[in-house]
């Protein structure tokens, strides 16, 4: 079993500081680098890493393990390159020595984004990291502002938010007084938090790209979602005007019951139009409707129902509106007579009508989604139905009708047909063996004559 210990360096310090390219391999060479670099850097933590290295290597040769000590360096160009660099590095390494695992030996954390490369290749049984007198921390810190800054998406959602907060509360401060300033801001930050939390930007950028191409595409939905919003302004304001006619009415119950009662059959027409124009679509494209678009203009008008019920239920039990009146009506030798309906027989009317109307969504969409499978089915013809095991056409050129019960049992089957109907080819060998029976039944009472 051959181990590779392998000390990381993603900058390349140990090529620019003694002039060596890597990969320096052996544990001679590793240890001539190790004077080179201390000589040229006697600060740098490099030297405690490769010292590390040979430490390692040691240990496991003292284990009886095969021991491959190599450092490789990347490029201080740029991180693409310097990846690339030890990339290629680590393949001749694996092709010359073929090690069976690696020991990874690093010193930052830079260099710790080059272990995923490692693991790409070969299997690392431990990732040995060497901290310097606590300088670990203090460079962690360097790196992740370092990477911070260098990160333009990062600049752009935390520094400019605050360095717009640092310029604008002075100002508030001076004109409006430092509470009042403090208020506001506080209040953008926490706007602009939940935009960021909840996605908004992704969410206005999605609907802007599906937007363009519903216009571009020529769909239906576009004018229905357009008719469905103005149906909704309609449906705010007309449930404005009704909990402003209630006046000063104490609490929030009774306004916004009857807000809900005022606008949910706008509302419910709004859903309703904008569901319909998205099932037109799907019936104007060449894919079958989708059950769910069937039944979601149903499900709209249960819903809307129920809600106005139970709105009218409150508000009547309330006083706040009259009871529902069915007047007198006439239909030929039926009659009925004016009848008040109450509060509880009202909110039944609603929901069992909701009811219904929501099964009846529901066999609509069933039925219409199963004729549609059933037309799918219907056009796959004949060969799905042979694939399958099922029986032939009976008037076909290879369909045998009549089974030869007396024929010997060691005759030849069609292979024809035992390949297109098993269940008949099963019933041939049982008749077969029906005859086989009835010859041998024969045979022995011939014989039982013939003995004296």
């Amino acid at each position: 079993m051959t181990t590779l210990v392998v000390c990381l360096d993603r900058t390349d310090d140990v090529g620019r500081k003694t002039g060596l390219r890597s990969p320096v391999v052996g544990w001679e060479a590793v240890r001539a680098l190790v004077t080179d670099v201390g000589l040229a850097d006697p600060e740098d933590s490099g030297v405690n890493t490769l010292l590390e290295s040979l430490r390692v290597a040691q240990d496991l040769r003292d284990e009886n393990e095969e021991v491959v000590v190599a450092v490789v360096s990347g490029d201080h160009e740029s991180m693409v390159s310097a990846d690339r660099a030890v990339a290629e590095q680590l393949d001749d390494l694996i092709a010359n020595y073929e090690p069976d695992s690696a020991v990874v030996v690093t010193d930052s954390a830079e260099d710790e984004r080059l272990i995923p490369i490692v693991e790409s290749r070969v299997r690392v049984d431990s990732v040995d990291r060497v901290v310097v007198r606590q300088a670990r921390d203090i460079e962690s810190t360097y790196y992740l502002l370092k990477q911070f800054l260098a990160d333009e998406e990062l600049r752009q959602t935390v520094l400019v938010p605050i360095g717009l907060t640092l310029l604008v509360f002075p100002v508030l401060a001076m004109r409006i007084g430092a509470a009042e300033g403090a208020a506001a801001i506080t209040t953008v930050i926490g706007l602009f938090l939940l935009y960021k939390g909840f996605n908004v930007d992704e969410l206005l950028t999605r609907f802007t790209h599906q937007t363009r191409e519903s216009l571009y595409s020529g769909q239906v939905s576009v004018v229905t979602y357009v008719v469905a919003a103005g149906l909704t302004f309609v449906g705010l304001f007309v449930g404005a005007l009704g909990v402003s006619n209630l006046g000063d009415t104490p609490g929030v119950v009774i306004p916004a019951t009857r807000f809900a009662f005022d606008s949910i059959p706008w509302l419910a027409m709004a859903a309703l139009t904008a569901s319909a124009g998205r099932l037109l679509d799907e019936a104007i494209g060449e894919d079958p409707i989708r059950q769910s678009f069937l039944n979601l203009p149903f499900i709209v008008v249960a819903v809307g129902l129920v809600v106005r019920g139970f709105s009218a239920y409150f508000l009547e039990e309330q006083g706040v509106i009259d009871p529902f009146v069915v007047p007198a009506a006439e239909l030929g030798v039926l009659s009925t007579e004016r009848f008040v309906m109450g509060a509880g027989e009202r909110l039944a009317l609603f929901v069992v009508t909701a009811i219904v109307v929501s099964l009846v969504g529901a066999r609509i969409a069933s039925s219409v989604s199963g004729s549609g499978e059933a037309t799918e089915r219907g056009d796959g013809g004949l060969e799905p139905e042979l694939a399958d095991g099922g029986p032939p056409s009976a008037d076909g050129p290879e369909y045998d009708a009549t089974v030869s019960t007396d024929a010997p049992a060691d005759h030849e089957a069609d292979p024809t047909t035992e390949r297109f109907d098993p269940e008949r080819t099963d019933g041939g060998a049982d008749s077969n063996a029906s005859s086989d029976a009835g010859t041998d039944s024969s045979g022995g009472s011939d014989g039982d004559d013939q003995d004296p």
